[in-house]
């Protein structure tokens, strides 16, 4: 579907709830945010690993509380974004905004939904929209990990 023909059919009204599907937190997906920052400095082509912290050093973490290692929140949060991105396309990036607040730790081989529901809805004289959300992810208990606000204007036409 292109962007104008999902621009077209997007009509939400306030109280619907958008959700992708369960995704499983994987021990993989945790490793490439932890990687990521100190291979990004070396610039070298090599993959390079910082000290053990409670993301990537189950040793490390149970040291400090958890029963294993846990989640970075900035996966939970590009999740959250993907939803939005999904859903509206470059409107999302070009007149969005998204917030988020990590509430409860996520675990490896944890079952992760995002949702974004909608709480505001408003056509302007121009015919854009702007669409408001309380944005969640949530396990597959119910139970809310991460939480926040986001926001999107739709372009007209």
């Amino acid at each position: 579907m292109s962007t104008t023909t999902r621009r077209a059919a997007l009509n939400f009204p306030i109280g619907m709830e958008l959700r992708t599907a369960p995704r499983r937190m994987t021990r993989e997906r945790m490793r490439w945010y932890v990687d990521l920052l100190p291979t990004v400095e070396y610039d070298d082509g090599l993959v390079h690993s910082g000290a053990g912290t409670i993301h990537d050093d189950d040793a490390y973490a149970i040291s400090q509380g958890f029963p294993g290692i846990i989640a970075d929140g900035m996966i939970s949060t590009n999740w959250l974004s993907s939803l939005l991105f999904d859903t509206f396309g470059k409107d999302y990036l070009t007149g969005g905004r998204l917030r988020t607040r990590y509430i409860a730790s996520i675990y490896e081989d944890q079952v992760v939904v995002c949702v974004a529901k909608v709480t505001f809805r408003n056509v302007a004289e121009d015919g854009s929209t702007e669409y408001r959300f309380d944005i969640w992810c949530e396990d597959d208990t119910k139970k809310k990990l991460t939480v926040g606000e986001a926001r999107v204007r739709c372009s007209a036409g």
